[in-house]
């Protein structure tokens, strides 16, 4: 998932992690539990809420061969649930265009546990080259020995680290994600947002390159930096616009999750097509 500067640093005024004698939990992918999941579908993490109909738009660049483009992401919570791996998921519908061609279409599992953590269960992407698919390298939980992870926990640790997600080769899918900051301030097109935390995705056995996402509460992600040595590996997006779609809206958003869901279905059968439809 693409999203996710003027980031600030410090410490919040207001603690936002549990009490010394009550220390936030340690929760990793091994945890993962189909019985921690009772209201899955209503996630409300503070740093990650998932309200049907919200739409978020980030635009900014990312380099590719040398060459840095103009990059928008357009980030869409639906009303649809898909069944992974034992546990009820809001389907996120998100897409990808590079200088106004669209390059990625994908469909993402999240579901928070009863701790408030929200969890990522799987994504089917639909990658695009000169408009023409190219590849779909699709991971689902519970399939062919993928794991759930951790995609944000329900509190903020600063020096907290764990897994988003594992995928066997080919897909390689071995996203981690490190808090590095809480209490920080950031200004983006969307607004100025206090007691941000900062966290950095990195994938296993890449040291040189770091995906910097700040949380905003009660908004999620409001800016996407980068860090690292890999020229080709940078992307810098902020949230542009934010807002709650129409039921007409939200319906056309709806035909078309389904309808990439389809695609799914004919173009990834080993792996896509062992999950119950999204309803």
């Amino acid at each position: 998932m693409a999203v996710s500067g003027c980031g600030g640093s410090g410490n919040a005024a207001v603690d936002i992690v549990a009490s010394a004698a009550e220390p936030p939990a340690e929760v990793d992918a091994a945890d993962f539990a189909t019985a921690r999941f009772s209201t899955s579908t209503t996630v409300d993490n503070t740093w990650f809420p998932l309200r049907p109909g919200t739409r978020h738009v980030y635009t900014g660049s990312s380099v590719e061969d040398g060459e840095r483009l103009e990059h928008r992401v357009v980030f869409t919570v639906t009303d649809l649930t898909k069944r992974v791996a034992g546990v009820e998921a809001v389907v996120v519908w998100e897409r990808d265009y590079t200088s106004g061609e669209l390059v990625e279409a994908e469909l993402v599992f999240l579901a928070q546990d009863d701790a408030g953590n929200v969890w990522h269960l799987g994504q089917y992407p639909e990658e695009y080259e000169n408009g023409r698919f190219a590849k779909t390298p699709t991971w689902i939980a519970g399939v062919r020995g993928a794991r759930a992870g951790v995609y944000i926990r329900a509190e903020a640790r600063e020096g907290a680290d764990y897994s988003q997600g594992y995928a066997p080769p080919p897909i390689n899918w071995v996203d981690r994600a490190h808090v590095s900051n809480t209490g920080a301030h950031t200004c983006v097109p969307a607004g100025c947002f206090d007691d941000v935390v900062v966290v950095s995705e990195y994938e296993t056995g890449k040291p040189d390159a770091y995906q910097l996402k700040y949380y905003a509460p009660g908004v999620g992600n409001v800016r996407v930096g980068w860090n690292g040595s890999k020229e080709d590996s940078r992307e810098v997006l902020v949230l542009t616009e934010r807002r709650q779609l129409s039921a007409e809206q939200l319906a056309d958003a709806r035909a078309a999750a389904l309808d990439l869901e389809r695609d799914a279905y004919r173009r990834s059968p080993a792996v896509y097509g062992t999950t119950a439809p999204a309803r």
